[in-house]
């Protein structure tokens, strides 16, 4: 029988019954067909349990573990469906309900349907639910969102390279094999083995267990740089004997701050053992020992160096981020040594000295063959040890070369005096690289004073904020820059930081003081850096501190990163300039109107990209916003240069490589054109951020007459549609707003001309609101957010939802969308040529 692409409710008699034999489970409902694969292929297990979301699980059958490590999490489908979206909706199920999180993670994933059976490693995918800035809340069955084709794709290249596939009916043998040798074995243990795999869900468990029974004061261990996660090594690198001494190779001791000895801990640190000698205490010994029953100690041998290599991610958020812990992609390591070698020629290693002053771990350093050339210092002796074991293990370094410093406390006479002649050389300080990737930690981040305060506490913060500007000098990064220049002039700087020094304008007195040649750099995404937060670039930029002029412009090239493929691509050049002139904050000053009725207001934010979001219209008037002076009225004198404004914000999506960018003063050709103008106007009144809304009062904003949208009754104000067809006048009840210039009240007493695209985009509004006026029991002055509400809905957390069920509203706002996009197309242009940006 020749193959159909027909789908088996399609076909029909004698087809379809050859397209369901070769189907082993046909016919049955998804719980029969659970209850059916859970008696024929996994009867030794134990796979009844219900874990949320998850449609099948498979555990070890017998256990008198109070928490068992699954063997396999499983998504579920009846007919015969796509392999790649039941993986990919199975992860999504896992990482919206953060069961990775709360629960030891299984061996495999698997997936199943009438036919077929699928399975992956567990920890082939771990790294996806870790992902910077990913939104878990959209809902795994819709297979239209960015996240589930964001995840589709590294899954399809994934089942190519490593699923395992069985036929139902045709694999039978080799199914049962494969869950034998594969499943089975990986349930035969008394207790849980610790790996790479499962060690952060085990420190998560190890928080709601073993800490709150540990004798200690958590805030004084802060302030001596212990952290709870040095308790849980301590713990996980103890042998049966009770001691941290693993074997006769590996001394996990001299890589802690904490030990466990005699059911207790000891601090580790060798500069603090004065200070901290006492031993703390367990509460409940029954407790803490119930715990660890359940796993093997310490963790597989193969797992040492990871763990303690990424012990990063077993260290709280605003720790990591105050400290700088971001470990640095290989894949930008290596590109940056390229970009090094681009600049001073192929055998720079030889002639040149490299020190990474804030070196973590020592992963910035991989790839360099002179290790007498190479200097590393770190605020912690446990990155220390670190890398003290790797250079152990053959490491291109010299111990004597990687030493305990912080950088921005310490003075000079604790360097090695190696570095020391280098330093008063100005010679060989001439050759001197300072190649880092310095923390990115800002004081204005964090509402906490014991935080905040890292950053305004340090002794270059106080030595150098008069000069330089305390508000630069807020972000770390910035302070290791202007201690590099100030105190080792002549030097090089080879750094990974955010472009916001040479961009922003709360560092024009920094730029005056840090002076340097700009030789070449990079640019790429800053999600690509474990545990960094937003979407924005870091700059890899190498500079000769030569104390000339200051740098006022950058021109690098742009880089995408494919985890999948494990590739980078070029995408072309950026440029990053210091703002001269006036910025869009004074333009938008001359226009404000504080003596007439608003119909709305606009939320004003920062001048830059990244500020987009929180630009929109609303007639609420928010006292926050209002007591910081963020709230602008739009009135009728005004109203145009306020959509222009909204506008050239909106239409030009954000980026994390445009996040940066700042808006500036326009020339004037912007207001010589009358259809710019208008087709802002159109623009601004279908958007998203239209947040106008009745319930907060008049709805000025309804370009429509009752005529033209079938409306039952007569709206509140008609201000909107008049501005459009020029009958402004004429409504009495509007006259307090009317502007007294003439030549404006001119130009508004006649219909407004409207682009193609504006009028299609006006046409397909049009459609909306008539649509909506069909229904009954609606709200006659409904906005444009009102209608979205009316067919959206609100979820029980009180968020509109996305989508409607209703068929015909959905298709009319996606006609909207649409000619939104392609109005949005015509404006953009029109940005840079009236110079809002560069």
């Amino acid at each position: 029988v020749r193959p159909t692409k027909k789908k088996p409710a399609q076909m029909s008699g004698f087809f379809y019954i050859l397209a369901i034999k070769k189907m082993k489970y046909s016919g049955i409902r998804e719980e029969e067909l659970k209850n059916k694969v859970s008696i024929d292929l996994f009867k030794n297990f134990d796979s009844t349990k219900i874990i949320g979301d998850i449609d099948f699980s498979v555990y070890p059958k017998q256990s008198v573990l109070f928490e068992n490590q699954p063997l396999l999490w499983a998504e579920t489908k009846t007919g015969d469906f796509d392999i790649s979206k039941m993986f990919v909706q199975l992860i999504l199920t896992i990482g919206k309900a953060r069961t990775f999180a709360n629960l030891l993670p299984p061996t495999f994933l698997g997936a199943f349907d009438f036919k077929k059976i699928s399975f992956i490693s567990y920890l082939s995918i771990q790294d996806i639910f870790y992902i910077n800035d990913f939104n878990w809340n959209v809902a795994p069955s819709n297979h239209q969102s960015k996240e589930f084709k964001l995840i589709k794709e590294r899954i399809d290249k994934l089942i190519k390279k490593e699923a395992y596939i069985f036929d139902f009916i045709e694999d039978t043998k080799t199914l049962n094999r494969f869950i034998n040798n594969n499943i089975s074995k990986s349930s035969e243990r008394n207790k849980i083995k610790i790996d790479k795999n499962n060690f952060i869900p085990i420190y998560l468990r190890w928080i709601k267990t073993i800490k709150p029974i540990i004798d200690v004061d958590w805030e004084e261990m802060n302030k001596i740089n212990i952290q709870e996660s040095d308790f849980f090594l301590a713990d996980i690198f103890v042998d049966d004997k009770g001691s941290n001494k693993i074997d006769d190779d590996i001394s996990i001791k001299d890589n802690l701050f904490v030990s466990f000895h005699s059911q207790g801990y000891k601090i580790a640190k060798s500069d603090l053992k004065q200070v901290m000698d006492a031993s703390i205490n367990i509460r409940s010994i029954n407790i803490y020992e119930k715990f660890w029953r359940n796993y093997k100690r310490p963790p597989l041998k193969d797992s040492h160096d990871f763990i303690i290599k990424r012990r990063d991610l077993i260290v709280p958020q605003d720790i990591r981020e105050r400290k700088g812990a971001f470990f640095t992609p290989s894949q930008w390591v290596e590109l940056s040594q390229k970009y090094l070698t681009d600049v001073l020629g192929e055998n720079w290693q030889d002639e040149y000295y490299i020190w990474d002053c804030a070196s973590g771990t020592g992963n910035l350093l991989a790839g360099f063959t002179n290790k007498y050339n190479i200097f590393s210092s770190t605020i912690d002796k446990a990155d220390i040890n670190v890398i003290h074991e790797r250079i152990d293990k053959g490491a291109n370094l010299l111990k004597s070369h990687v030493f305990q410093f912080d950088f921005l406390n310490d003075d000079n006479d604790k360097l090695p005096i190696t570095l020391q002649n280098i330093l008063n050389d100005k010679k060989k300080r001439s050759k001197l690289i300072f190649y880092i990737n310095p923390p990115y930690a800002e004081a204005s981040s964090y509402g906490k004073d014991s935080i905040s305060q890292v950053a305004t506490e340090t002794n270059v913060f106080q030595k150098y904020k008069d000069d330089v500007g305390a508000e630069s000098l807020n972000e770390l990064f910035a302070q290791f820059f202007i201690k590099i220049h100030k105190e080792y002039t002549n030097s090089w700087l080879a750094s990974f930081s955010t472009p916001k020094f040479i961009t922003s304008n709360k560092f024009i007195k920094f730029r005056n003081n840090f002076k340097a040649s700009f030789k070449k750099g990079f640019v790429c995404p800053a999600y690509t850096f474990d545990n960094v937060k937003g979407k924005f670039p870091i700059a890899f930029l190498i500079s000769h501190l030569d104390n000339i002029d200051p740098i006022e412009e950058v021109k690098v090239n742009s880089y995408e990163y494919d985890s999948v493929e494990n590739n980078i691509t070029l995408l072309n050049l950026k440029n990053f300039s210091t703002v001269k002139g006036k910025s869009i904050g004074k333009w938008r000053s001359t226009f404000y109107s504080k003596n007439e009725d608003p119909i709305a207001y606009m939320v004003i934010v920062g001048p830059s990209m990244q500020s987009n979001n929180n630009t929109y219209f609303t007639n609420e008037i928010v006292e926050s916003y209002k007591k910081k002076g963020m709230l602008a009225s739009i009135t009728f004198s005004n109203i145009i240069p306020m959509v222009v404004y909204y506008t050239i914000r909106k239409v030009i999506k954000t980026s994390w490589l445009n996040n940066k960018d700042s808006y500036l003063y326009p020339n004037d050709k912007w207001h010589e054109d009358i259809e710019f103008q208008n087709d802002c106007l159109m623009f601004a009144l279908f958007t998203n951020s239209n947040n106008v809304q009745t319930k907060f009062g008049k709805n000025h904003w309804i370009p429509f007459t009752e005529k033209e949208v079938n409306s039952k009754g007569n709206f509140e104000s008609n201000f909107m549609s008049q501005v459009i067809n020029g009958t402004i006048t004429q409504q009495k009840e509007i006259e307090n707003i009317l502007f007294e210039n003439k030549e404006l009240k001119k130009k508004m007493n006649q219909p407004l001309l409207f682009s193609d695209e504006a009028k299609a985009v006006f046409e397909s509004g049009l459609n909306l609101w008539k649509y909506y006026h069909s229904k009954e029991f609606i709200n006659i002055n409904a906005s444009f957010y009102d209608i979205k509400e009316y067919f959206q809905g609100r979820n029980e957390e009180g968020r509109m939802n996305s989508k409607s069920n209703d068929e015909k509203y959905t298709e009319l706002i996606g006609i909207l969308k649409t000619n939104l996009k392609i109005l949005s197309k015509k404006i953009t242009p029109k940005v840079f040529d009236f110079e809002f940006l560069k």
